[in-house]
């Protein structure tokens, strides 16, 4: 299917939407590293397995207790090259569905934030180490990432999905095969997606411009892709299309916070279910994923955000 530019997309600098160039690589080689398991266990997976009962009310947070790197800022690592979700927008300003969340969360909590640009392959070791107080970037909870950080609820579900070239052999999920060259980027849930459960050995890239430029280019035939960022990626007149969607409501989406935090997890699960609550996360939700204007669309499959008392309210 063919997808509109949505609007977020005229403010995003070229260097988070414009494909960087790329050396050729060989089918079924990979760019650089080597899986990291990140789907080991999530089979078993089930939301109401980590999802909290109730929060704490907000008015009992302690602040002097959230062990910030700097108190009263929250540092946190995130991506600059995947909008929707996570990007820098044409002022320099780190934006996206993820972080103005989080911003909102912050305001809840009345402490300020700090992003600073990393890599995804590098974010949770990062946050594990408290380089940052938390990690932004629409990571996917797994049990083998729990292994290294905390979560807090979700806030999202996920898609995946795949990019071809317009008029490509490639229409499903069906068809990645062997002998297909599928591009993905290092350390994602979709990199152990195709190596893990598929049992193909897939191209890894860093990022999501040069996996997109490869797709655009044809040195890959396909690129399985969180569906956000393939939205944010395929434009008008690239010559390419998302020829397929797949829901994932088990996995759900969440921030990533250093395991013997605790304090910090309660009080962004506190601010979380506030925003949910007061409507700004179905106000938010609706502004970035322009195919998610109402609260069936928003909470598919019995999913819902935040702790399991929370109530979602729709936008005001």
């Amino acid at each position: 299917m063919k997808l509109k530019a949505p609007k977020w997309l005229a403010a995003a600098p070229v260097a988070a939407v414009l494909a960087l160039s790329l050396a050729a690589c060989g089918g079924g080689s990979s760019a650089s590293g080597t899986p990291t398991d990140a789907l080991k266990g999530s089979d078993q997976q089930s939301t109401d397995k980590y999802t909290t009962a109730s929060v704490t009310p907000l008015d009992k947070i302690d602040k002097s207790k959230l062990g910030l790197i700097t108190p009263g800022t929250i540092k946190v690592g995130t991506l600059s090259d995947a909008p929707p979700n996570i990007f820098i927008d044409s002022s320099g300003n780190f934006t996206g569905y993820d972080n103005e969340l989080l911003k909102a969360m912050a305001a809840k909590l009345g402490l300020k934030v700090e992003f600073v640009s990393t890599k995804f392959q590098s974010l949770l070791a990062q946050v594990k180490t408290k380089q940052f107080d938390m990690g932004s970037s629409s990571i996917s909870t797994t049990d083998s990432r729990r292994q290294t950080v905390g979560f807090t609820n979700g806030y999202d579900f996920g898609y995946m999905a795949i990019v071809t070239k317009d008029g490509a052999k490639v229409k499903s999920f069906d068809d990645l095969k062997q002998g297909v060259r599928i591009g993905v980027v290092q350390g994602t849930v979709q990199d152990d997606f195709v190596t893990n459960t598929l049992k193909l050995d897939p191209v890894r890239f860093p990022d999501y411009n040069t996996v997109y430029a490869s797709v655009k280019s044809g040195q890959v035939d396909a690129w399985v892709a969180p569906s956000q960022q393939a939205e944010g990626q395929v434009k008008p007149g690239d010559g390419t299309t998302i020829a397929q969607k797949k829901v994932n409501t088990q996995n759900f989406t969440a921030y990533a916070v250093a395991k013997d935090n605790q304090p910090l997890t309660d009080a962004l699960n506190s601010a979380l279910d506030a925003v949910i609550a007061d409507g700004t996360w179905s106000k938010l939700t609706a502004q970035w994923y322009p195919d998610r204007k109402t609260l069936k669309d928003q909470t598919p499959e019995g999913w819902k955000p935040g702790s399991k008392a929370v109530q979602v309210s729709a936008a005001k």
